[in-house]
């Protein structure tokens, strides 16, 4: 195939890896080899996206919650994988609140003749296309803009939605009747129910009929554990990597979850989505794409904007005020009703909903 060897580069985490999935699809599209960068929690995700032919991992100090020190060694070790990558062009996709202009310069640096990306700040000689996202862009649908606008576009019959590549069957962890996930736990305690309202939830849902998987990583075997109780199946730790979480997210009726990378995986394995979404981040940019969902949470409580990692209101009223009514209809709407002897066909385009209110 002729065309480009392109880098696409994405250094957050892995739900922000699952939504540059279209884009990466549209540059794999229009070059002969594509390979993303990305940080050590999102190369799991990178794995898994259609068109990725190679992954290379770099923990960079300006991303991330706990970023990684500054390293002459570590920075060398990349240059010298991108230099030995023979790129043509890079793509470098950040949120609207980032810059680009650090990794630009490393590639800069690497010898890779071309680089795009979304900035506000003046790039000097950094960028050959400086893009401009358009006001209020969903992330995935921004990441799109760009590639776009670099020349790349879906192949005839994508429909840009997530995607990764096909998961495994997991019916050996989950059992083959119908059921729902509920994934607790989130890196931000602001984007998730605290542990007591989860294990409610849990409650509620396995009383109202659902059959009812907990899951989570082997860091929250705890929470899952408490979650489950004794009405769910709790698969906290047991999933061997993030393929085998989409697995089991593929295989449910729904995934109930915060604003996290399940809530993002969920959506490329095709699975309706119920997101209990704190607005410390707009629902706008980073809501489940593609997919049927509904929003849960007050979008306008006082975190709104803030980007608080633990909630700055007493109670986290946000999440926590979310009923069970609510949770139940939620769950209903996209999952068919709680008759779970059969699997009903799943609804076509988007649902969103907030706190049960039809938009």
């Amino acid at each position: 195939m002729s065309g480009p060897r392109t880098l696409v580069v994405r250094l957050d985490s892995a739900g922000d890896v699952l939504l540059a999935g279209p884009a990466v699809r549209a540059v794999a599209a229009g070059s002969s080899y594509t390979a993303m960068l990305c940080g050590p929690l999102g190369e799991q995700a990178a794995r898994i996206l259609p068109g990725v032919d190679d992954v290379l991992v770099y923990d960079a100090p300006w991303v991330g919650l706990e970023p990684a020190p500054a390293s002459h060694r570590e920075c060398a070790g990349l240059l010298e994988a991108v230099a030995a990558g023979r790129f043509d062009r890079a793509l470098v996709l950040v949120s609207y609140h980032q810059s680009p202009l650090p990794a630009a310069l490393l590639l800069k640096l690497a010898g890779v003749p071309w680089a795009a990306a979304d900035c506000e700040d003046y790039p000097g000689s950094l960028l050959d296309l400086r893009h401009r996202r358009l006001p209020h862009r969903h992330e995935a649908l921004a990441a799109l803009d760009l590639a776009r606008d670099c020349g790349f576009a879906l192949p005839r019959g994508d429909d840009g939605a997530l995607r990764v590549r096909t998961p495994p069957d997991t019916t050996h962890l989950t059992g083959p009747e119908p059921y729902v996930v509920l994934h607790p736990g989130a890196a931000a305690p602001a984007r998730a129910w605290t542990a007591a309202r989860a294990a409610r939830a849990a409650e509620s849902l396995s009383g109202a009929g659902y059959r009812l998987v907990v899951t989570g990583s082997r860091a929250e075997k705890d929470l899952t554990a408490r979650v489950a109780g004794d009405h769910a199946l709790d698969l906290g730790g047991v999933t061997a990597d993030l393929a085998e979480l989409a697995g089991v997210l593929a295989g449910a009726r729904v995934v109930l979850t915060g604003n996290t990378g399940p809530a993002h995986l969920a959506a490329a394995a095709g699975t309706p989505v119920a997101c209990l979404f704190a607005p410390v981040v707009p629902a706008e940019r980073w809501r489940p794409y593609g997919v049927p969902h509904v929003l849960l949470g007050d979008q306008g409580a006082r975190c709104a904007q803030t980007r608080a990692r633990r909630c700055p209101v007493e109670g986290h009223p946000c999440l926590d005020g979310v009923s069970d009514v609510e949770v139940l209809a939620a769950v209903a709407t996209l999952g068919g009703g709680t008759a779970l002897g059969t699997q009903p066909a799943r609804p076509g385009g988007s649902s969103e909903t907030e706190r049960g209110a039809r938009v």
